[in-house]
């Protein structure tokens, strides 16, 4: 929760001190992107504005299969395509943790799409397991996966989502109080990636939030939530992201 799947990412709003624990996951954040105007759902215990009244069944429903209680679809930009990935274990320690934060009482407007919406992301998710630590290449898929790493990373299509043909080749816009910050690309590419990078300017990037210049990263990259990913996970992260094709961009 306050590691690779970093839900308070979006679902806590932060000010200019950083994340409003005092509001955890309490929602609101806006996503106004030209195929949609999102707004992150209040996802506290309150029972009138939040998820207080769901199952924990419906809940993990909601975070892996993206559909809430009364059937509608979770759209953009909730990484449902990622979260699918989700072990049954890691899920339920999601849903625990979300059960324990104070309810907020934040009602949140309803988000509008300006794309098709699919009736679901997929059929549903019966039982996943995570792959072991001592497969470090899969390990490491699972872990950038869950991440959402390539929710960022990845041009988007006309239609709004990811085109894949060019997994992790960044130049996603995402205006905000800091200005207009841009995904990187995140191949090993050598001229354009990450390919003249070392590990640990990788994992810094990642957990610490900087580049291997010297610059901060810039939101919404979440490295106050990867900051509690442990070291040999930072290095599988690493193993998987150094065997994705690589590709050219202008980022």
């Amino acid at each position: 929760m306050n590691g690779p799947v970093a839900c308070g990412n979006c679902h806590t709003l932060a000010g200019p001190d950083g994340p409003d624990y005092s509001r955890e996951l309490a929602g609101g954040l806006v996503f106004d992107a030209e195929p949609f105007k999102a707004y992150a759902a209040n996802i506290t215990p309150d029972n009138e504005t939040g998820i207080g009244a769901w199952s924990d069944a419906e809940l993990g429903k909601a975070i892996r299969e993206g559909l809430r209680p009364d059937g509608t679809l979770i759209g953009p930009p909730m990484p449902v395509p990622f979260y699918r990935a989700l072990s049954d274990e890691d899920l339920a320690a999601i849903v625990a943790y979300i059960r324990s934060v104070k309810p907020v009482t934040n009602e949140i407007p309803v988000s509008t799409y300006n794309i098709p919406l699919p009736p679901a992301y997929g059929p549903p998710i019966d039982s996943l397991s995570a792959p072991s630590p001592s497969d470090q290449l899969a390990y490491g898929e699972y872990l950038v996966t869950i991440s959402h790493c390539m929710e960022c990373h990845t041009p988007l299509k006309e239609d709004g989502h990811p085109d894949f043909d060019r997994l992790g080749a960044g130049g996603n816009e995402f205006p905000g109080p800091w200005g207009v910050s841009v995904s990187r690309n995140i191949t090993p590419d050598t001229e354009t990636g990450l390919g003249e990078w070392s590990d640990e300017e990788i994992k810094t990037a990642i957990a610490k939030g900087i580049s291997r210049d010297g610059s901060h990263l810039l939101p919404p990259m979440g490295f106050g939530y990867y900051a509690n990913i442990t070291e040999p996970d930072l290095d599988a992260m690493v193993a998987y992201l150094r065997s994705i094709p690589a590709q050219k961009s202008e980022h």
